[in-house]
């Protein structure tokens, strides 16, 4: 199993994002009050056989910065265009518009979640593999 962590400054709207426009589901959710957070883990499937986003809210905390270290995460999806339209619908932010790769064929997109972290979007059609498969680390 991989598994990515991120903390997020909304956690109902960045939860919105991952379901709504990427397809993930909600697995689990736990609060540690005493602690002071909230995590939310989000998937294609069960933890132990696919890629996880666990989202930490700290309490009280509405904006990280991000930094210039992480470059992004690459997802396969059936169909970049759609996919990007629908983010766009729901008010997301595409930063390169689906088009094919330099030096390629393969359709691309770039997109941003709520909170500023960045995803590739890559056209693989249709398969019998689910999508966690396809999680490009980069």
């Amino acid at each position: 199993c991989y598994m990515c962590v991120y903390r997020v400054g909304d956690l109902d709207r960045t939860i919105k994002f991952y379901t709504e426009c990427l397809g993930m589901k909600v697995l689990r959710k736990r609060d540690i009050p005493e602690e002071r957070y909230t995590n939310a883990f989000l998937g294609y499937g069960p933890e132990d056989s696919h890629f996880v986003i666990e989202l930490t809210y700290n309490y009280g905390v509405d904006k990280y910065d991000i930094g210039t270290g992480f470059g992004h995460f690459g997802i396969a999806v059936e169909d970049v265009a759609k996919t990007v339209e629908l983010i766009k619908a729901k008010g997301g932010k595409v930063t390169r518009e689906p088009a094919p790769v330099k030096g390629g064929s393969t359709v691309i997109a770039f997109i941003e979640d709520p909170d500023g972290y960045k995803f590739e979007l890559l056209e693989r059609g249709a398969t019998p593999e689910p999508p966690c498969q396809s999680v490009c680390f980069q």
